[in-house]
Order: structure tokens, then sequence, then C-alpha cells
């Protein structure tokens, strides 16, 4: 079936047009860290379908957001990633989570959570906690965990998406200059700006460590 369109020359419209579809906009903050298989994606995306996640990223690579490609031996497995003009959505997304944070409220019984989609939110409150320091961050909570390169400025730092001087980076196995130790409720906190959490929840020793811990 082939795809609505809102039919208006206007840049918002075409926007839309490509990402207005549900789901498509999930699948993009799934990808902002790095490639990953189809499984992998279906997994942290609880509630799609199969034909519909299928549907949407062959729509979101004829758009030109995303691409596929066959990672090297012995992997050998089919990988998904954002293009450069996929990446160029996380500014945009990161502020619409940031709006989206006031409305989180009491988590819902039918209400999947991954510990990664904290970080859009967070993001912009982590740089001027960490207030110009530099340095990997890891944020963790108890359904995952996520890393932030902080003084990115402007470096996609390995792949991952900037916002600001903040770069979301897949987990390579790197020591992270600092570790931020959060619950639920401190994320959400943090997110809208109603509380910070305890300088005890900062580990790590060096500048960014010392920075995050005096700013809570």
């Amino acid at each position: 079936m082939p795809r609505r369109s809102y039919a208006q020359y206007c840049a918002v419209s075409r926007a839309l047009d490509a990402l207005g579809e549900r789901w498509t906009l999930l699948v993009v903050r799934e990808l902002l860290t790095g490639p990953r298989r189809y499984t992998d994606l279906h997994a942290d995306l609880p509630g799609v379908s199969t034909d519909v996640l299928a549907s949407r990223l062959k729509e979101m690579e004829r758009d030109g957001i995303v691409e596929r490609r066959r990672l090297a031996p012995p992997g050998a497995a089919y990988v998904y990633e954002l293009t450069d003009r996929g990446r160029e959505i996380a500014p945009a997304l990161a502020a619409l989570a940031r709006w989206g944070a006031a409305a989180l409220g009491e988590r819902r019984p039918t209400d999947a959570l991954r510990g990664h989609w904290f970080a859009l939110p967070l993001m912009r409150r982590l740089e001027e906690l960490a207030g110009g320091a530099s340095g990997l961050l890891e944020v963790a909570l108890d359904e995952g965990a996520f890393r932030i390169r902080l003084g990115a400025a402007g470096d996609s730092a390995g792949g991952g998406a900037v916002t600001g001087a903040a770069a979301l980076v897949p987990d390579d196995g790197a020591k992270p200059d600092a570790r931020l130790l959060l619950d639920t409720a401190s994320a959400v906190a943090l997110a809208t700006g109603d509380a910070l959490p305890s300088p005890a929840a900062v580990h790590g020793e060096g500048p960014l460590a010392d920075a995050l811990r005096s700013a809570v």
C-alpha cells in the first residue's frame, strides 16, 4: 500500500511524510548508538509486529534515513544503521524527548522500559551538570545502561549521534571516566529538573566524576 502524504509544499509536512508513521521515530531512537541487528531492534521495540518493523525499515531505507549492510566475518549478520541524513534527526528527537519528559508521570503496569530510553531526555541535563568536563559517562539503571561522550563538540565519536556537545556511543568495552547509578524515579526527576541524584550515585575518579559529584 502506498504511503500516505500530507501533499503540502512545506518542510514540516515533508519531514512528517518520512517520519510521521507509527514506530519510525522509535526506530531512529534505537539506532542512535550505532548499528543494530533486526532481532535487536525488535527486542527493544516491544509492541511492534515483525511485519510493521520490516515495512518501516524498508521505507526508511528508501528515504535515505537508514541503510542495511552486512558485517564482515565472522559475524556475517546484517545490521541497520543511520545514514548521515538519519543522524541529523538526533537534535530534534532529543528536543522532543525533553518536551515529553514532563508527561511521563507514574509508570503504568503495562509500560515497557529500557534503560537507554532515558538517554535523550537526560543528555542536555548531564551536559549541564558536567560543567564543561569531558569524558565517557555511563549511566546505569536497573533496566539497562547507556553511554554518553561529553565534550564531543560535533564529533560523531565512533558512530554515535551528536546532540550539542554530547554524543550517544555504543559500549565498546572501554572503561568509562564516570558512572552514574540511577533508579527510574531519580532518572525521571533528573530529566524533568525536579531533583538531582545523590553524590553517592556518582562513581569514578577524575575531572568528569568530580564535576558531576560536585554538581549533584
